[in-house]
């Protein structure tokens, strides 16, 4: 008998594109701390964190990379040797992560309740997504992701789009994707899960899980991901790599 699809999706570089708010919000967040930066975002620098978007993994960090950009660092080095950099600039200025963490959660909240209609703007979805997202039955949905989950909630529901609170797994949780996924295995026995994902990373982490070998795993090509990460995918047996019309056809 045929199960199921359970559809475990990522949200930022699947579902939303939301590297121009992430963007914005981290040059926000980080001439707050360091206040040799203008208050005001220059004009190529959501253009550069766009390149280095793809070895982001959670939203905090575009505070660390705009700080990283403005100091004159290359798109290309911090693409390279990204770790090395924000260890570096989170060391040498004593950097409480934690701190980082709060306070780029509430610029979001502040733009939010300053203009909320410009914040939703700068988070549109991917072409075709809504359409997908409405043929899935709610309880067959499942938002796997480190953004904070209010923020999830308010561009689904601004988009009509129905997922549960529950099925929302983000930052809040404290839990790994691996983790997530593995409740979802325990929880949905006689679902076939399908995570689709645009970080690879990511993927090559399930991958190395032996006990999430029947999780089936996509790659999102239309996300944040370098040409280098489509080769790879590519070649990895584990792996499909998807483009947006195919994902509408998943």
């Amino acid at each position: 008998m045929t199960k199921t699809k359970l559809y475990a999706l990522d949200f930022d570089g699947v579902i939303c594109d939301s590297a121009v708010e992430t963007g914005i919000t981290g040059w926000k967040v980080a001439s707050k701390v360091w206040t040799d930066m203008p208050q005001d975002i220059p004009n190529d620098m959501v253009d550069l964190f766009r390149c280095v978007r793809p070895v982001m993994e959670t939203g905090y960090e575009a505070a660390l990379i705009m700080r990283t950009l403005f100091e004159g660092v290359s798109p290309e080095s911090l693409l390279e040797s990204f770790d090395k950099y924000l260890r570096h600039l989170v060391h040498r200025d004593q950097i409480n992560l934690e701190r980082l963490k709060l306070r780029f959660g509430e610029t979001r909240d502040n733009w939010i309740i300053d203009n909320q209609d410009e914040w939703l703007e700068m988070n549109p979805l991917f072409d075709g997504i809504s359409e997908k997202l409405s043929q899935i039955e709610p309880r067959n949905a499942t938002i796997i992701t480190t953004k904070q989950e209010r923020f999830v909630s308010k561009i689904l529901q601004a988009n009509m789009i129905s997922v549960p609170a529950e099925r929302i797994f983000g930052l809040d949780r404290q839990l790994s994707k691996p983790q997530i996924l593995t409740n979802l295995l325990k929880s949905h026995p006689d679902h076939e899960i399908l995570f689709v994902e645009d970080r690879l990373p990511t993927l090559f982490n399930v991958i190395d899980d032996e006990n999430l070998a029947e999780v089936k795993l996509y790659f999102a090509d239309w996300g944040y991901n370098t040409s280098e990460d489509k080769q790879q995918a590519a070649k990895a047996d584990q792996i499909i790599t998807l483009n947006l019309s195919e994902f509408a056809e998943l």
